[in-house]
């Protein structure tokens, strides 16, 4: 059980290192509910639909294994 947590941890911060810079690359990475605001000089980036899509993704391919 410790193991997943610090798997999933690990897996966490890397995907908060990264996403700014996949975000820039990836095409559909900005979907219509997808949330972006700028506040005092800093972006915020709330991806909503992303995050609904891929736990739907997820699901499906953990249901097929």
């Amino acid at each position: 059980m410790l193991k997943w947590l610090l798997t999933i941890a690990v897996v966490v911060v890397l995907l908060g290192v990264t996403m700014p810079m996949l975000r820039r690359r990836l095409p559909g990475s900005r979907l219509p509910g997808d949330l972006s605001l700028r506040w005092r000089g800093r972006d915020y980036f709330f991806p909503f639909a992303t995050t609904i899509l891929l736990s739907l993704l997820f699901v499906a391919v953990s249901r097929l294994l």
